[in-house]
């Protein structure tokens, strides 16, 4: 919704303050200039990218559009999982814990946990580092090197459609500037008209850079912030996880690992220790359940 409505206070006021100038909004209305730049932009981005990336830059919107954020619930949704394996790898049997790490999909824990389980990799990513712990011969300050490296890694998968649109809009001024000047050279071959005509077509290639610039920095550019954005505040669920986990393989007792884990959340999203701990009771009924 914060796109939307941007981007109609940012139409709004261009195009008000043009036509208050005196401008007639007419002139800037070029369509063969639309089809220039916007055609040109779209078929540079698709050959600069893999159809996954593609793939995911759409997603990527939509979830930008959506604000598709984790909220206070995801957050303790996911210290309530975590709670509950560790207290399942203090308590049962190796073969019990590995039923539910190996088969998140049937297991009966991860299915009290939706939130977690509907995010496929960051639910791969909590059940391999499990898997690590129920071994029990990898060191913790090994682990955590392992971690970091693959939230890196998952990272720079999630930024690709960031760095596609950022790309995008830092073409865009130069396609802008590629439809003036074909405006251009198409109103010097009519430099034996009249002024009127003259001026028209003048007029219609400057609309080029004018689309151009405002694409990029009004429109595609704050979309690829706004992108970034979104999937960075995704990835704070995997440090969650790590912290907690890595707390709990130095020894901290299940309680305090998941203070470890709740730290790392932004103060903004982050759950109180009372609702932490009330989670964490929850979890404590249905295991003994």
């Amino acid at each position: 919704m914060g796109i939307i409505i941007g981007l109609v206070v940012t139409f709004g006021c261009v195009l008000g303050g043009y036509m208050a100038m005196g401008g007639y909004v007419k002139v800037l209305w070029q369509p063969f200039e639309v089809v220039i730049i916007v055609g040109a932009a779209v078929g540079i981005f698709i050959v600069a990218n893999t159809m996954s990336s593609i793939k995911d830059t759409g997603k990527a919107i939509m979830e930008a559009l959506t604000n598709k954020v984790p909220g206070s619930d995801d957050y303790l949704e996911l210290l309530g999982l975590l709670h509950r394996l560790m207290r399942e790898l203090k308590t049962k049997p190796r073969n019990e814990v590995e039923g539910h790490i190996d088969n998140p999909e049937e297991s009966d824990i991860f299915a009290e946990y939706p939130a977690v389980l509907d995010r496929e990799d960051l639910t791969n990513f909590i059940c391999d580092y499990v898997r690590l712990i129920i071994v029990g011969n990898a060191r913790p300050h090994e682990v955590e090197a392992l971690m970091e490296e693959e939230i890196a890694t998952i990272k720079g998968d999630k930024l690709k459609p960031y760095q596609a649109l950022q790309n995008s809009s830092d073409g865009l001024p130069a396609i802008g500037i590629v439809a003036a000047i074909l405006g251009v050279i198409k109103a010097m071959g009519a430099i034996d008209q009249s002024p009127e005509i003259l001026g028209g077509l003048i007029a219609a290639a400057l609309v080029g850079s004018f689309l151009g610039i405002f694409l990029a920095y009004a429109v595609v550019g704050p979309i690829a912030t706004k992108v970034k954005g979104v999937r960075e505040k995704g990835i704070r669920l995997y440090y969650v996880a790590k912290q907690t986990l890595i707390a709990y393989m130095n020894g901290s007792m299940p309680q305090v690992a998941l203070e470890f884990g709740r730290k790392t959340i932004s103060a903004y999203y982050r759950p109180s220790l009372e609702e932490v701990e009330e989670e964490a009771g929850r979890a404590n009924e249905a295991q003994a359940a």
